[in-house]
């Protein structure tokens, strides 16, 4: 069984990629440990930190960062990508990412990832680090879900949660505009599926990349 850790913006970032895990790993070979924020042991729902792109950041230079590289098999960061277009952002945060194509944002992305790692760890890492970078956000990772015959609209990835709520909305009689951990459980479980996940993930460009990456490092 690999050691997974996750460090994320927030719990519903977490869910959405154990359940991608799960179907490409399989229950019984996964152990994930929210290592940010971390939550509570009795209630999977509420976070034991607080949660943001901030955090992520401030992790990854962290001796935590290197001491869970260390200690676990693998560890996963997840950060979306419309962080970077948000006008208070630290200066050594920014990534400008105007013009690039997906490929060469998530490229950007990663290399300002790694500079705040450091770049000789990573380097000597590289085969336990993995980078779940959602462009724009992991909203759109959940539109094949709901789009799977609009091919068009599950490759979106801008305005994707305003997308996904529209189908929320006559699907599921609900919206997830306020990150509720339950809601996020419920519309991504398809994806614990094995062959839904290979169905429905080549609709998205971007997630299809996120998952040949753990396919590439994580053994199967």
């Amino acid at each position: 069984m690999s050691t997974i850790g996750l460090i994320s913006e927030g719990i519903t970032d977490q869910i959405v990629i154990e359940h991608i895990l799960y179907g490409l790993l399989g229950d019984d070979d996964l152990s994930v440990d929210p290592l940010q924020p971390t939550r509570d042991a009795t209630d999977e729902n509420v976070a034991l930190t607080s949660g943001n792109w901030v955090k992520v950041f401030e992790y990854c230079e962290s001796i935590l960062f290197q001491q869970a590289v260390e200690n676990m098999d693998f560890v996963i960061i997840q950060i979306d990508a419309d962080i970077f277009k948000k006008e208070n952002l630290n200066e050594k945060y920014k990534v400008v990412l105007q013009h690039l194509s997906s490929a060469q944002q998530l490229e950007a992305i990663k290399n300002k990832l790694t500079t705040l790692i450091g770049e000789e760890f990573v380097r000597q890492n590289a085969n336990k680090i993995i980078f779940a970078i959602a462009i724009d956000s992991i909203e759109c990772w959940l539109l094949p879900i709901y789009y799977s015959s609009k091919p068009n609209t599950a490759s979106k990835e801008v305005n994707c949660l305003e997308t996904l709520n529209r189908a929320l909305q006559k699907a599921e009689n609900f919206t997830i505009d306020k990150k509720d951990p339950k809601f996020y459980r419920k519309i991504s479980k398809p994806y614990k599926k094995k062959q839904e996940l290979a169905r429905l993930s080549p609709l998205n460009a971007n997630l299809s990349a996120f998952i040949q990456e753990v396919q590439t490092k994580i053994p199967t």
